[in-house]
């Protein structure tokens, strides 16, 4: 062929006895657009010169050639006939269908990509036993072919053998797994095998934060299948699921993550479960700890040298992953404490010494903790304020109507847990937060209880002041963290006085950094700053989603579990719970039961959890409190139960 350029609006020739249309690129371009077009098609269809040929089969083209050259074309091939195509007028006129199977419909999505986004994701053998979507693994190499590998030729005259729905559940029943109609209807796509026993609990409408777990108390025996009273939860366009992570929550990888648990306590393992008191580290925060002692070590912000610079970057770093973990839409907004209480105590002390005045009104509910009730009474009785307590029911959960009561003009603050320490409850904090906002009511969340469980976000809560600590989400003690509204917190003194926090200082003034500056006065928790940065890194690999999911179904086995045990009594049955049990024993004292329960290598805690109105509320001074997080397991439980049961029996002397 010329390689000058024909005459415009000219035919161009094809191949002997053939022209293209006038506007056509040339063949070569042709070709080469073709040879990139196959070679760029996924790797899981296996295109072959036969699928062109099924194509002019199927659509009937007018004039359409049958295949070329005997044997066939592979499609990775380095030339590309271009025989028998089709015209772009007949491309055109093509049906919007075509006869081809829908091949990437019948293709289930594969284990790392969108799937394990399953609510709970759990892998523990109560829910049938597969860790995990692996199987599919197997089933794969039928319909795809791995990156790199040359796909085969295909004769002429066959087609693309894809295998029906009924040939992949065959199949996937020759793995002795068993469909289920729950799965059927809650398996996401489309003509796709169904895949039951991968732990998928049916998502309702009413899942949200919290946890309506009395009215779905069910079986889940270790090793055993959800009764007919356990309907499986699957998600809905009102419920979408916000999982920060693709992987399937898998509890036995995550406890190898956590090496204290390999400890045995009195020659028993050690069973964690006073995680309301204090959580575990992972190895990742362990070794980010030890990282930056060995490596990053200085003071930050003002010296000019390599390590000040490495130490700056991994604190400041740590404030943003703190920002993003919480949604807060600035890291101005977050400032390091030590914990949450010193957290309360800065707002008492900053804006509350500047805001509240003779008259004013703070409002908290039973439910605190004494952190979140000291501070304000002090704070009342240096200006003259009152408190005002909303009173809870016989369930533990805040009554709305006496709260909207306390409510008024005189109404500065209202602050309250988020999650009760001593009894789980979880407070509607967005209404509360709605219903002090009416009045011009600044508002503090205490999230200690709450962040390592379940999703929290600042832009939709609106609170003014949220506080937390590190060292109840799985990172080093020492650490919390104030996240304050950028109004508030610039109409906010500063607490103390010294290094960090000041821009300019003479004997006669001294002017202050802004926010969150000013309220870190001195050398912070540099190190366990960084490392709760890392804590964060592995709750948002583990997903938070994943992480509430797994702890609400583990409440709701323990909850069962307890409840059969003659004369235990549970404190705090409110119907929206995160993974606290608190209760007390008919003929014991919750010390004595703490003590045997430690002979068994069970570590709960036992007293009044610095929340003595609440328990007084109930009657008791003190309760037994095994509470929950992400590692532990059903057969954890099974473990304090059977322990409780030979207490109560006589066979475990005190």
């Amino acid at each position: 062929m010329s390689t000058s350029e024909p005459e415009k609006g000219a035919p161009q020739s094809l191949t002997a006895g053939h022209t293209v249309p006038a506007g056509l690129p040339e063949p070569e371009v042709l070709a080469r657009m073709a040879n990139e077009f196959f070679s760029a098609l996924p790797e899981f269809i296996p295109v072959a010169e036969s699928a062109l040929t099924e194509v002019r089969r199927n659509a009937s083209f007018p004039g359409a050639a049958q295949p070329g050259p005997p044997g066939g074309v592979p499609v990775n091939s380095t030339s590309v006939s271009l025989e028998g195509l089709p015209s772009e007028t007949e491309l055109r006129a093509l049906p919007a269908t075509s006869a081809l199977p829908p091949v990437q419909a019948q293709i289930p999505a594969i284990p790392g990509t969108a799937i394990p986004e399953v609510p709970g994701g759990v892998t523990e053998t109560r829910y049938g036993g597969i860790s995990s979507l692996s199987f599919l693994d197997e089933i794969r190499p039928i319909f795809a072919y791995p990156k790199g590998t040359p796909l085969p030729v295909v004769a002429p005259g066959s087609t693309i053998s894809i295998p029906s729905e009924t040939e992949l559940q065959a199949l996937a029943n020759s793995f002795s797994i068993t469909a289920t109609p729950e799965l059927t209807e809650s398996f996401a796509v489309p003509g796709a095998p169904q895949l039951p026993g991968t732990a998928m609990p049916r998502e309702t409408t009413e899942f949200s934060v919290g946890y309506s777990f009395l009215n779905e108390i069910r079986q889940l025996a270790p090793g055993g299948t959800p009764t007919a009273a356990d309907p499986l939860r699957i998600h809905t366009a009102a419920t979408p699921w916000l999982n920060l992570s693709s992987e399937p929550f898998d509890v036995q990888a995550i406890r190898r993550d956590f090496p204290i648990l390999q400890e045995r306590v009195h020659g028993k393992p050690l069973i964690w479960l006073d995680n309301a008191a204090t959580t575990q580290k992972p190895q990742s925060v362990i070794d980010r700890l030890s990282h930056f002692y060995a490596h990053e070590n200085s003071n930050i912000h003002r010296a000019a040298h390599e390590l000040a610079a490495r130490a700056t970057d991994a604190y400041e770093a740590a404030r943003e992953k703190v920002r993003r973990f919480i949604n807060a839409p600035t890291p101005r907004e977050i400032v390091f404490v030590r914990g949450a209480t010193e957290g309360i105590n800065l707002v008492a002390q900053s804006w509350g010494r500047q805001h509240i005045q003779k008259d004013d009104e703070i409002i908290i509910t039973w439910l605190e903790h004494h952190a979140n009730i000291v501070p304000w009474q002090r704070l009342c009785a240096e200006k003259g304020a009152k408190l005002r307590v909303v009173p809870v029911d016989n369930s533990g959960q805040v009554l709305l109507d006496e709260y909207q009561k306390l409510l008024g003009q005189k109404t500065r603050l209202v602050a309250f847990a988020q999650v009760s320490n001593a009894l789980g409850t979880v407070t509607p904090a967005r209404e509360m937060i709605e219903m002090a906002h009416r009045y011009g009511a600044k508002v503090l969340l205490d999230g200690a209880q709450a962040v390592s469980h379940m999703r929290t976000d600042m832009q939709a809560f609106d609170c003014d002041f949220y506080v937390f600590s590190g060292h109840k989400m799985f990172a080093p003690t020492g650490i919390g963290v104030v996240y304050g509204k950028t109004d508030a917190l610039e109409n906010s003194p500063p607490w103390q006085g010294g290094g960090n926090m000041i821009q300019d200082v003479t004997f006669e003034k001294t002017t202050y950094q802004p926010p969150p500056g000013r309220f870190e006065a001195g050398t912070g928790n540099i190190a366990d700053a960084v490392g709760l940065g890392a804590a964060i890194d592995y709750l948002e690999r583990v997903g938070m989603v994943n992480i509430s999911r797994y702890e609400h179904d583990l409440l709701a086995y323990a909850t069962e579990s307890l409840l059969r045990i003659p004369g235990l009594r549970l404190i705090g049955t409110a119907k929206e719970k995160a993974g606290v049990l608190s209760f007390v024993l008919d003929g014991f004292r919750t010390e004595d039961v703490g003590a045997a329960l430690n002979r068994q290598g069970i570590a709960v805690r036992a007293g009044h959890h610095c929340a003595q109105p609440i328990l007084r509320r109930f009657g008791v001074e003190s309760t037994v409190r095994p509470s929950l997080a992400l590692y532990n397991t059903c057969e954890e439980i099974d473990t304090l139960a059977a322990a409780l049961w030979n207490l109560t029996l006589g066979h475990n002397s005190i």
